[in-house]
């Protein structure tokens, strides 16, 4: 009897565990994806990595003065390779358009819808979230 509890305790243990991942993971909630904004920019930082890859980018304002934005690429380094992404495609200094949908606060930030590469090619994300 005491095995059998030892058991189960066991196997509880290991689907909390496993189970952890999962609950961690957030959403769109802070990001208005009802509004598309588009910005021409110059990248400061590229990284690609999982679980979401980043852009930085600034922009010039009405005033001249830099803002510093940074968007968020919804899918996992496999999927971004399969639309068209490697670790070099944007590099410092390079000049692209990235359309998102903006944070809902007023912090510079998103997530990418598409991006148009200097050499004018255009990256589209899936329909991932409509």
């Amino acid at each position: 009897m005491k095995r059998k509890h030892i058991v189960s305790l066991a196997l509880l243990a290991g689907l909390l565990i496993s189970s952890t991942p999962l609950l961690a993971h957030h959403g769109y909630a802070a990001y208005d994806m009802t509004t598309t904004r588009t910005l021409k920019g110059t990248i400061t930082n590229f990284n690609m990595a999982n679980p979401h890859s980043q852009i930085a980018f600034d922009v010039k304002d009405d005033k001249g003065n830099v803002e510093h934005w940074v968007v968020e690429c919804a899918p996992p380094v496999r999927s971004m390779k399969q639309i068209g992404f490697d670790y070099d495609t944007l590099k410092p200094g390079d000049v692209a358009t990235i359309t998102f949908n903006p944070g809902k606060n007023t912090a510079h930030v998103g997530v990418m819808f598409s991006v148009e590469l200097p050499d004018g090619r255009v990256i589209k994300e899936s329909d991932r979230r409509r």
